[in-house]
């Protein structure tokens, strides 16, 4: 498919090879290695991505524009590039993967897997990952595909923006016009939905193509304007070179992002590409042979380090040791050189090159039928390396299953008091009362350990009506987050016993602080005549609940126990602020951890049930399970 220009255009010629841009692939491969690696050092590495884009961007337009303007651009020949580019490093990933999961991966986890290679073949990740769940959650870690969401949007780019271009090449010729009017409205889709859909702005193509258009106008410049980009080539590459180092810096994960902080990368990776090979920086650092070894083994490297750092978390069932996480590191390099050696450069530059895109293309559609059938089929759970389940029953429920349960167990929070107080609640999830009609004598308050205490103390406490109202957030009077509720506690008379709730190990940050707060809020209760209970943490433990949840297999070795002691140092910070609070007399402190501890560990289980949906949160059964031993020592709980 080609199109014939007019006969006054003049061939444009792409530039030759840039060791620099190689360098720039070694800083955002690092980059992103460094953040998954040793998350706490390098807090902004993730943005490492958006520097990919810009360079994908500027390397494919700058291929595109000048076959296209040179009247020799086909898009079979693209294609058949992209192929040889892409899947041969990528195969052999998602084959490695489906045949270690085949060893290491309980039912549940094989069948995720398969799932996400399925789409990996599809090129269509970020959707898939999209309707699951955020990129920065805990989930995340057990996610060996996950890092294929940007492989995807390249692809998509790669497939619409040829046609883009040449649509626009037969009408009007005008790349940089479709560029920038593709590339702002993509931007304001991003911005929009940042605030609005954050999930959706990270993993959207809508609200991610303008990064590699960053590197489309880069292209169109350098092939039309060249006198343009690189008038202070120095300082343009320091000032590039800064943004990018502020962005690892300033961009954390609770940053409203891609949005505006976007900018820093991708305005970085503009300047130094546009500063060209001869500025100090690009010439001296980038294009240094330490760099370029590092940048021509990023791609190779981006999909093994990512699998191989979640398969550690997974077999372990906990964070993986500094130890490990530098092995998997290591490893990772080895094996992207030797991918990049042996598999890459000979199937990319060798003979028979179409015929090697054909072979790729039906690798690709066995695997993804390999893993389309391990999904349907429910990760294989009778494979002879599949570890049997040990303890299974209906309290087993996890996150989404226990939410389910209780909203379909209980009534939405719905009384004409709230609608007034704090309408935002109304018919919200994330407040349930065990009865529709009665008026409310118990209050549960907190954050998502309030949320898995409901469910047991609304059965066992049947003949009361109990609520619960959780947030993100410590359960303090003057909290913003909470202050609406609270004054609606304080208003309703018929609620006679507050039970404050939360994961405080995690979230208090100030004792002292902490101290006085929480005795403020205890005092406006107590003379506001509520009675106070203050649910203590129960055990956060190390590892997951699939340790005890399955028989030992190859990998896996059975463990429902922790040793006791680590488990309390965490808890010292705040205790002595609660057990202050019990020499009131309207107080009362419930200590979780003497249900699930004995005096030298503490289980997950009792009597063949497993009571954990994770590390710190109940389950079904241990919500029911909690309450049963809450109520029968504190049988005036709620008079």
């Amino acid at each position: 498919m080609t199109p014939t220009p007019p006969a006054t255009t003049t061939a444009i010629s792409p530039p030759g090879y840039r060791p620099d841009i190689d360098g720039l692939r070694a800083v955002a491969i690092l980059s992103v290695v460094g953040f998954h690696a040793f998350p706490g050092g390098l807090v902004g590495g993730f943005i490492g991505v958006d520097i990919f884009f810009v360079i994908s961007g500027f390397l494919i337009s700058t291929i595109i524009f000048s076959s296209v303007e040179g009247r020799r651009f086909s898009l079979v020949d693209f294609y058949d590039r992209r192929i040889r580019r892409i899947c041969p490093a990528l195969v052999l990933v998602m084959l490695s993967c489906l045949l270690s999961g085949w060893f290491a991966l309980l039912a549940d986890e094989y069948m995720q897997l398969g799932k996400h290679v399925a789409g990996a073949c599809l090129f269509i990740s970020n959707f898939v990952l999209w309707g699951e769940s955020g990129y920065f959650d805990a989930a995340a870690e057990t996610k060996p595909m996950l890092h294929l969401w940007s492989l995807a949007i390249e692809e998509q780019f790669y497939i619409l923006w040829p046609l883009l271009t040449l649509l626009a090449w037969r009408l009007s010729h005008r790349f940089l016009l479709l560029t920038l009017a593709l590339a702002a409205a993509s931007f304001a889709a991003g911005l929009y939905l940042v605030f609005n859909d954050q999930p959706a702005a990270f993993y959207s193509p809508a609200s991610r193509f303008w990064e590699l258009m960053v590197g489309s106008v880069l292209a169109y410049l350098s092939l039309h304007h060249p006198q343009m980009l690189a008038k202070s080539p120095n300082i343009q590459s320091f000032l590039g070179v800064s943004a990018i180092a502020a962005g690892l810096i300033a961009i954390t994960k609770g940053a409203p992002f891609p949005g505006w902080w976007a900018l820093l990368p991708t305005a970085g990776a503009f300047l130094i590409i546009a500063a060209g090979p001869g500025a100090w920086l690009n010439a001296r650092l980038l294009s240094s042979k330490a760099m370029v070894s590092v940048g021509l083994i990023s791609y190779p490297l981006y999909l093994w380090h990512w699998p191989l750092l979640s398969f550690s978390r997974i077999v372990t069932g906990r964070e993986a040791s500094l130890l490990l996480r530098i092995g998997a590191a290591a490893l990772a390099m080895l094996l992207a050189w030797l991918t990049y050696r042996l598999v890459e450069k000979p199937i990319r530059f060798g003979p028979r090159r179409r015929q090697k895109a054909l072979l790729l293309i039906a690798a690709l559609v066995v695997l993804g039928l390999w893993g389309n059938q391990t999904f349907l089929l429910r990760g294989l759970p009778l494979r002879d390396t599949s570890a049997a389940l040990k303890i299974k029953n209906e309290g087993d429920l996890g996150q989404d299953e226990y939410f389910q349960y209780a909203s379909s167990a209980f009534p939405l929070c719905a009384p004409p008091a709230i609608q007034r107080e704090a309408p935002e609640w109304n018919g919200h999830r994330r407040c349930l009362q065990s009865k529709s009609q009665a008026p409310e004598d118990i209050a549960i308050v907190g954050d998502s350990h309030a949320e898995h205490l409901f469910v047991g103390l609304a059965e066992r406490l049947s003949e009361h009506n109990v609520s619960y109202f959780a947030k993100n957030g410590i359960p303090l009077a003057d909290n913003p987050e909470f202050r609406r509720i609270f004054r609606y506690l304080l208003r309703e008379q018929s609620i006679k016993t507050v039970v404050l709730a939360a994961f405080w190990s995690e979230r208090i940050t100030d004792p002292s602080g902490f101290a006085t707060e929480i005795g403020e809020t205890v005092d406006r209760l107590i003379k506001g005549g509520k009675r106070v209970y203050i649910v203590d943490d129960p055990p956060a433990f190390s590892f997951s609940p699939r340790k005890c949840k399955y028989d030992s297999n190859w990998f896996y070795t059975n463990a429902c126990s922790e040793e006791r002691r680590p488990l309390e140092v965490r808890r010292a910070g705040y205790r002595h602020a609660l057990e202050t609070l019990v020499e009131l007399d309207q107080v009362t402190l419930i200590e979780t951890e003497r249900y699930f501890c004995r005096d030298v560990d503490c289980r997950m289980d009792r009597d063949g049930k497993l009571l954990f949906r994770d590390r710190h949160h109940l389950n079904l059964n241990g919500s029911r399970y909690l309450a049963d031993r809450v109520v029968a020592d504190h049988p005036d709980i709620g008079e």
